[in-house]
């Protein structure tokens, strides 16, 4: 039996007294994948934020266990540590922060020990060259000057040398084309292990032709609608979300 991950149960939160998620439910195992789709405005970012602890979010009820463990009044940095990660739909830029010190000090604080220069150096050329990314790569300021598909490729790094159990995607393809889309779902094929589960956030079926997801599930104004295979984005894609959404 698969050890259970991620369980949301009746989750409702709410934005400046505007209630976004209405009663959300669901359940990722290890080694799953799992895809959120949805109309714009569906709550499938404000999911991402509440997973991870945003501030700016309010649960009003509900319930989020990681691994058995409530996460409800763990701080984002705690989560982080318990195993959580989250790929953010805009990465930002911080011009003056080099790649490789921010690097070793986010890796320190999820472990929550030092690690030895040697040893990081060594860790992170393996992750590099794995995903075939240039060592200059890491040279350079975190996100400062980077395209849309290096931003993501430098969130894919981190989540290698974090090796989360859980990976929350927020719309990775947002802003991408075709070419840099590929390469980063390559990327994120590559450090997925049967350890790991994904929950891959999305508007559009096209990242799901690299990543092909166990299960998809609609998300239309906070509340899951409709849950199927794989098969169910290529009828979204179709059909569009009229498929769901009408009576």
């Amino acid at each position: 039996m698969k050890k259970e991950v991620l369980k949301i149960q009746n989750l409702h939160a709410e934005v400046e007294g505007k209630e976004i998620l209405k009663g959300v439910n669901l359940v990722i195992h290890a080694g799953e994948i799992h895809a959120i789709m949805g109309p714009n405005g569906s709550g499938k970012s404000t999911l991402s934020n509440v997973l991870m602890g945003h501030p700016h979010y309010k649960i009003t009820q509900g319930e989020i266990l990681f691994k058995g463990e409530s996460l409800l009044s763990l701080k984002p940095e705690e989560r982080a540590k318990k195993g959580l990660f989250l790929a953010f739909q805009y990465p930002t830029s911080v011009p003056g922060v080099n790649m490789i010190s921010f690097l070793r000090t986010m890796l320190k604080n999820a472990r929550g020990t030092e690690i030895s220069v040697r040893d990081f150096r060594k860790l992170l050329e393996e992750k590099m060259l794995l995903l075939e990314m240039d060592k200059s790569f890491a040279q350079r300021y975190l996100n400062d000057g980077f395209s849309g598909g290096e931003k993501k490729r430098s969130e894919i790094l981190q989540m290698a040398l974090l090796n989360p159990e859980m990976a929350v995607l927020d719309e990775t393809d947002s802003g991408l084309d075709i070419d840099a889309l590929k390469t980063v779902c390559e990327g994120i094929k590559k450090i997925f292990t049967p350890e790991n589960s994904l929950l891959i956030i999305t508007h559009y079926q096209r990242m799901l032709n690299y990543i092909k997801p166990d299960f998809v599930h609609v998300l239309a104004d906070g509340k899951m609608v409709k849950s199927g295979g794989s098969e169910l984005a290529l009828e979204l894609e179709e059909k569009g979300y009229d498929l769901v959404l009408t009576p």
